[in-house]
């Protein structure tokens, strides 16, 4: 596996091979834009994306840019159909959801590839659920460059700058895609940092720990030598000594260019 690279995005109809299969059922709910209910009462996450979210009963949450379309979208595509979900990964999370990919219809159209290129999901990985991410970059991309949805000036989910660190002080606790160029690439101990600005206390990093490093190695992807490269990373911002994302799996991070 290599890091990601930006092409057209593919058919929704034929895509994310090697999937093995999982349950089949009618959708009878869906909770938001990219969770729901099968009429077995199971219920499916589906993996690889993020809609914008509803709060959902939780107290104080406010509700993201477009996500009642994110919703009305999807149940317009899956509400009373049936479905194929078809695992990647981990099946289930902590919550009690399975974790698939959903195909719907007699193409067996790709849930996530079409809610992405409509603009109204992002990429979203688990270290331990990665397929087809390849594709799913695909298609974000192109969504991106035809300013659909979220992409059409929505500067909740714009892509931040990397040189900008006090702005990204401002996404604490975020799910953030951030881009810029890689001044210093170092390993520390068992960490390797990759360091955006020349003042790490304060200016935006990196940091791969032991266990992501395990997946980098296994992929033969050597995180070093991203030094000087422009990248677009996508993770969780939190502080500590400035703001960073720590890395879980190589395909959080997006090569756009070696310097």
């Amino acid at each position: 596996m290599t890091f990601v690279t930006l092409i057209a995005a593919p058919s929704f109809a034929t895509p994310c091979e090697g999937l093995r299969p999982g349950p089949t059922g009618r959708v009878v709910a869906v909770t938001d834009g990219d969770t729901v209910v099968l009429d077995s009462d199971i219920k499916v996450r589906l993996i690889g994306i993020q809609a914008p979210k509803l709060p959902l009963g939780r107290e104080g949450f406010r509700t993201w840019p477009l996500a009642e379309e994110a919703k009305i979208a999807l149940e317009q595509m899956v509400l009373g159909q049936e479905v194929d979900v078809r695992y990647g990964g981990q099946e289930m999370d902590r919550h009690g959801r399975m974790l698939g990919h959903m195909f719907v219809g007699d193409e067996k159209i790709w849930v996530q590839g079409a809610m992405l290129g409509e603009g109204l999901a992002r990429v979203y990985s688990f270290f331990d659920n990665r397929f087809c991410l390849d594709e799913l970059y695909q298609i974000e991309a192109q969504a991106r460059v035809d300013r659909k949805g979220i992409w059409n000036g929505k500067d909740f989910y714009a892509i931040r700058r990397a040189d900008r660190p006090e702005r990204l002080l401002e996404r604490l606790d975020r799910y953030e895609i951030v881009e810029g160029r890689i001044l210093n690439a170092d390993r520390v101990g068992s960490r390797v940092y990759l360091n955006f600005g020349t003042y790490w206390k304060e200016d935006f990093t990196v940091v791969i720990e032991r266990s992501a490093l395990r997946l980098f190695e296994r992929e033969e992807i050597d995180p070093l030598k991203l030094e000087d490269a422009l990248v677009r990373v996508r993770g969780w911002i939190d502080q500590r000594d400035g703001p960073r994302i720590e890395i879980t799996h190589p395909e959080q991070i997006e090569v756009l260019a070696h310097l």
